[in-house]
């Protein structure tokens, strides 16, 4: 059953399982991010009305606010971790600080992003002026158990501190997470709300 779900996804996104892996290798996020592309497509929508879908362009205004609605298949009465980290900060030219943290979730029971426990908080793209696209990636991992151990602490919206140099991967061992079960991305570039979230990140001011 759980694999005719996952074929059933896959035909409504109107993409296979090989070519999901063909653009996370074109894209480089397998190499830069993770070792293996996941199988799975993770749908990602935003109240803008667009959704993530394999590397698409969008913009800082259309995703600023944190997706309405995160799905995947899940394994009943399993939990779920959610990352999120753009691997091009400051530029993808010189990426001296990837992985930027954009938002982790853990603790998800199957779908139900909002009843688990946020780490860090949702802030939207926010590439920098004139250095082209960034790739953000969701990534969704299935947990053994509980993560409790919260040492990366609270991180609010409204501060940049623990956000560079994180790395999803190292978080997947240390949690023993494997490797994701399903992804998704988009590309964007800088426009006019890009100054008012680093605004926010600077001072607290929205």
């Amino acid at each position: 059953m759980r694999f005719f779900v996952v074929g059933v996804l896959a035909l409504v996104a109107g993409i296979k399982a090989s070519e999901i892996e063909d653009l996370f290798v074109r894209h480089k996020v397998v190499k830069d991010v993770i070792g293996l592309s996941p199988p799975k497509l993770l749908k990602v929508s935003f109240d803008s009305g667009r959704e993530a879908f394999l590397g698409n362009i969008l913009t800082p205004s259309e995703v600023k606010n944190k997706p309405i609605e995160l799905k995947w298949p899940t394994r009943p009465g399993s939990m779920y971790t959610v990352a999120m980290i753009d691997p091009d900060a400051p530029s993808r030219n010189n990426p001296s600080r990837r992985e930027y943290l954009h938002w982790l979730v853990v603790n998800i029971p199957e779908t139900n992003v909002w009843q688990g426990n946020e780490l860090v908080e949702y802030i939207g793209a926010g590439p920098p002026q004139d250095t082209g696209l960034h790739r953000y990636v969701f990534l969704v991992y299935l947990q053994d158990g509980p993560v409790v151990d919260y040492r990366i602490g609270h991180i609010s919206k409204y501060s940049s501190s623990g956000r560079p140099m994180f790395r999803t991967q190292k978080f997947a061992d240390k949690h023993r997470l494997g490797a994701p079960v399903t992804g998704n991305f988009f590309q964007a570039s800088y426009d006019s709300y890009v100054p008012i979230l680093h605004q926010q990140l600077s001072d607290g001011r929205a």
